[in-house]
């Protein structure tokens, strides 16, 4: 009996697995398709094959760019980015043993948004330094900063997300100095716009920058995945049971931290996806992390490329920062966690 429920079990997961890449693929080509100009899936997928040098079908040039080099890219920096930031989300509320936690909560992307400012506003590095390249060294510079106010990689949960915030207030501060003292008001909607994330931008090098650091940093997180079941039960049980504690929370720490700083300078800061997609997947998968890791990528991945596709038509004719649609789906989700993590205490 416990062998056909063992069996089950994995049909299941097997069966959901597969229901997520292909609702993945459906979302992509629904994201390739639906924008001011609608563009036929029968068109989509000549365009597509076009690109991929696998036939030469007659689509005109506008189209086959519109779908090749802004629509494909976007929607697949939105899938990684979506990846990326529930990975972070999972890995990181297994560390700090906090149902709360996000890749955020060290203060990354208030850094990586002073870096973007400083960049856009000040000039500075005088056109060699992009806003994307100045957003990762301000999530660098957080992130540093964040591990010295928590007094290195030995300290606890509670003095890591302390000093999270912090790093976080102090970061947010400079932002807000800046801008208000620098910027016209033109300037200060860009920056609005940049701050609650844009995929408006996005080209291919950003696809594959993206699409590499999550999938090294999955690959190690997995590497780590039974580490992150024992951190669950406490240090003081992941440490009996061999896990060399220290290495481990500076290594995933470190990871969590790169991929949120490449995310946030690609796309800028998106929040909520890696608070909620980890839960939604713990509910379906359970709390082992091989599994958890896995089906957090697909669900995020999901939910960024639908959000997108929302953010681009809600409203006729202009193009929503993504976070709003993000965050008009997670908030009601963050106040489940809370209540449902009240009840728990």
């Amino acid at each position: 009996m416990q062998r056909l429920a063992r069996e089950d079990g994995w049909v299941w997961r097997c069966l959901l697995a597969v229901l997520a890449l292909a609702t993945l693929s459906v979302s992509i080509a629904l994201a390739v398709s639906v924008g001011e100009m609608g563009i036929a899936l029968s068109t989509v997928g000549k365009a597509l094959l076009n690109g991929l040098g696998l036939g030469d079908y007659a689509v005109p040039r506008i189209v086959q760019g519109i779908i090749w080099e802004y629509r494909l890219s976007r929607a697949l920096v939105a899938a990684c980015c979506g990846a990326g930031l529930a990975i972070c989300g999972a890995v990181l509320q297994a560390l700090l043993r906090n149902v709360l936690a996000e890749p955020y909560v060290l203060g990354i992307s208030a850094g990586a948004s002073t870096g973007a400012v400083v960049v856009m506003l000040l000039g500075l590095g005088g056109g060699v330094i992009g806003i994307s390249l100045g957003a990762f060294l301000g999530a660098a510079l957080a992130f540093g900063l964040v591990l010295l106010l928590a007094a290195g990689a030995s300290s606890g949960p509670a003095q890591v997300i302390l000093a999270g915030v912090a790093g976080s207030q102090l970061f947010n501060a400079l932002t807000a100095y800046i801008v208000s003292t620098s910027a016209n008001a033109e300037q200060a909607r860009s920056v609005m716009f940049w701050l609650l994330g844009s995929l408006g931008g996005v080209r291919w090098p950003d696809v594959g920058l993206a699409a590499a650091v999550v999938g090294a940093g999955l690959l190690l997180c997995l590497y780590f995945a039974r580490a992150l079941d024992a951190f669950v039960f406490g240090e003081d049980a992941a440490a009996t049971l061999g896990v060399p504690v220290v290495a481990v929370r500076l290594v995933l720490f470190a990871t969590t931290a790169l991929i949120t700083a490449t995310m946030v300078s690609i796309v800028g800061a998106v929040g909520f996806v890696g608070l909620v997609v980890p839960h939604i997947a713990r509910f379906l998968v359970g709390p082992s992390h091989v599994r958890l890791l896995l089906a957090s990528v697909l669900i995020g991945a999901n939910f960024m490329v639908l959000a997108d596709i929302v953010a681009r038509i809600i409203v006729p004719g202009q193009v929503l920062p993504i976070g709003v649609v993000t965050a008009l789906v997670g908030a009601p989700a963050f106040a489940l966690i809370l209540y449902r993590a009240r009840r728990r205490a």
